[in-house]
C-alpha cells in the first residue's frame, strides 16, 4: 500500500487481483509475502500487520478432484512506487489503485475483504498519526 493505494496485478484474462504465491520450504509466511509481492511486482514492501488468512477449494479441469488453499494476508506498506509486472505467472500490468476503487476491481469476493480490512488498517494509522 502507498498512501490510499493497494497493488493490484492485471492477469491476462482482465481480472485484477492481489500478489499471492507459495510457500517455499523452510520460509516463514512473512517472508514468502514479501518476496512473493516483489517477484510479482518488483515493490519492496514491509509488513505493518497480519489481516487474516482465508481457505478455498480448488477443483481440477474436470472438477472432480477438489484441494484446499491457504492465502495469509498482510497490509504492507510499500518502499518504491515502481511496479512490474511479472509476465511469466500471467501478469499483464502491476500498478497502485485507490482504495475505493481497488475495491470495486478486485476479482474475487475475497480478496475485496481483504482490500477493506487494509482499508480499515490504513485510516487507523492516518488517525495515529496525528
Amino acid at each position: 500500500m502507498v498512501g490510499n493505494g493497494i497493488l493490484l496485478l492485471k492477469k491476462y484474462n482482465g481480472d485484477w487481483v492481489l500478489p499471492k504465491g507459495r510457500l517455499k520450504p523452510g520460509e516463514a509466511l512473512s517472508e514468502t509475502a514479501l518476496r512473493e509481492v516483489f517477484e510479482e511486482t518488483g515493490v519492496k514492501a514491509e509488513i505493518l500487520s497480519y489481516l487474516g488468512n482465508i481457505t478455498y477449494r480448488l477443483g481440477n479441469r474436470a472438477g472432480s478432484e477438489k484441494a484446499e488453499k491457504t492465502v495469509h494476508w498482510y497490509y504492507m506498506r510499500a518502499r518504491n512506487m515502481d511496479c512490474i509486472p511479472q509476465r511469466s505467472e500471467g501478469f499483464v500490468q502491476a500498478k497502485y489503485i485507490h482504495i475505493q476503487r481497488a475495491i470495486s476491481l478486485a476479482r474475487y469476493d475475497d480478496e475485496r475483504k481483504i482490500i477493506v480490512l487494509a482499508a480499515k488498517d490504513y485510516e487507523r494509522t492516518r488517525k495515529n498519526q496525528k
